[in-house]
This record gives structure tokens, C-alpha cells and sequence, in this order.
């Protein structure tokens, strides 16, 4: 009896591997176990990355607020403190976007918190 090999399955899994190796060059897009290897590092890239972005966006708005905050003679520390002591709901993202591109709304928010 001959050997079944399930050539339809393993074409398919070299096939999925090949179509994320798209884009990469040379070998690392044409051959397949230099892409297999290429495309998991890639994933595990993708995947501390997805994580990584989190805490620097959330670095980055912080540093937002504070530079808006001190404008107006207050840290950022101080205003987060008055912010949740007054129960005013607004997030980070948003605050850091308010300080950026509309000044006079972050700085009624501030005075609110005075």
C-alpha cells in the first residue's frame, strides 16, 4: 500500500507561511524555512509590540498633559489628584489630546480643578 502523505494539508500550512513572508526580501520571502523562521520572529515581534504600544502611548499622553498642565502653573500629578477628587471622568488619551490641539477646553478643564 503507498505511503498517503496528506499533500493537500502540508501545501496548504507552506502556503499560509509564504503568503505572511510577502514583502520580506530574498530568501526570507522565496524559501520556505528561511520564511517559516523569518515569519514567527516576525509574530513575536507583533505580539510584545501590540503590548509595548500600550505604555507608550500612555508615556507619551502623560508627557502631554504635564507640559499643558504646567502652562497653567499646575503638575500633572496635582491635576490628575483634583481630576479624580472632583470625579471628572476624562481619560488620559483624551486630556492629552485637549492639550494639544484645543488649549482653551484643557484650560477650562483646569480651572475647573483650581
Amino acid at each position: 500500500m503507498p505511503r498517503s502523505v496528506n499533500a493537500v494539508a502540508s501545501r496548504r500550512r507552506r502556503k499560509k507561511v509564504m503568503d505572511l513572508a510577502k514583502g520580506y526580501w530574498g530568501s526570507r520571502s522565496k524559501v520556505y524555512t528561511v520564511a517559516k523562521n523569518t515569519v514567527e520572529k516576525g509574530l513575536q515581534y507583533a505580539y510584545r509590540d501590540r503590548k509595548t504600544k500600550k505604555r507608550e502611548f500612555r508615556a507619551l499622553w502623560i508627557q502631554r498633559i504635564n507640559a499643558g498642565a504646567r502652562q497653567h502653573g499646575i503638575s500633572y500629578s496635582q491635576l490628575m489628584g483634583k481630576l479624580a477628587a472632583k470625579e471628572i471622568g476624562l481619560n488620559r488619551k483624551v486630556l492629552a489630546d485637549l492639550a494639544m490641539n484645543h488649549p482653551d477646553a484643557f484650560k477650562a478643564v483646569v480651572d475647573a480643578v483650581k
